[in-house]
């Protein structure tokens, strides 16, 4: 037979134990860490791949190593993006949209000024002319990124620069006629003209007269 006042002390430990944790609510036995959000799990490893990409180039930028140094798996990676080039070209979207905002102050030409110095700043002093060269260069030949480069990336960038010219047609600032995709693909287009074609230097690229000659025949 049992010895009763042990049954009574093993009793009085388990109700003890049970009201411990109905009163500070934690759980009898932890479950392991637990998940992160999906949220901050993408914002991570667009941070890394970004990170990467700016520092090191194109070649960084692996499943592998973003999932050893962001936290998270590589399934998770080949669940969200169908090669690392189109997370490469999603991270770089992420790290450069706030430094590319189009501004409408009501001065077109200014406007347009201050969006492309911001643009040829950030390919020089911040350092994303190699990378974005890489990422245009890679696209030729990976269609996974070529799609994200202009999903994620060209065609927003586009569309802002469309936003902000239409504005200033309704304004009375560009004649109604003017074909605004032409006013972009010049003033955008002598940008990566230099930084893909010729090779030069984007810092000497005189942006107020690029501007000026642009507009002249368009007000």
């Amino acid at each position: 037979m049992d010895d009763p006042s042990i049954y009574e002390l093993s009793k009085v430990m388990n109700d003890s134990s049970t009201k411990k944790v109905a009163m500070t609510g934690a759980p009898a036995a932890r479950r392991g860490r637990g998940r992160r959000p999906v949220a901050e799990v993408r914002s991570d490893v667009l941070t890394t791949a970004a990170r990467l990409l700016l520092e090191e180039g194109l070649r960084a930028v692996t499943f592998e190593r973003i999932a050893r140094e962001s936290g998270a798996s590589k399934t998770t990676l080949y669940k969200w993006w169908p090669s690392p080039g189109a997370l490469a070209a999603e991270a770089y979207f992420t790290q450069s949209r706030p430094h590319l905002e189009f501004p409408d102050t009501g001065d077109l030409r200014a406007d347009l000024v201050a969006q492309l110095t911001s643009f040829t700043r950030l390919m020089t002093d911040g350092g994303a002319g190699k990378p974005i060269s890489e990422l245009i260069g890679a696209a030729q030949m990976d269609s996974d990124l070529a799609e994200a480069w202009s999903r994620t990336y060209a065609l927003p960038r586009r569309e802002l620069a469309r936003r902000r010219l239409t504005a200033a047609q309704r304004a009375g600032q560009l004649r109604a006629e003017a074909d605004l995709d032409i006013i972009i693909d010049q003033l955008w287009g002598a940008c990566y003209h230099r930084l893909l074609v010729l090779k030069v230097p984007l810092a000497d690229l005189d942006v107020e007269r690029l501007v000026a000659h642009t507009l002249y025949g368009v007000r």
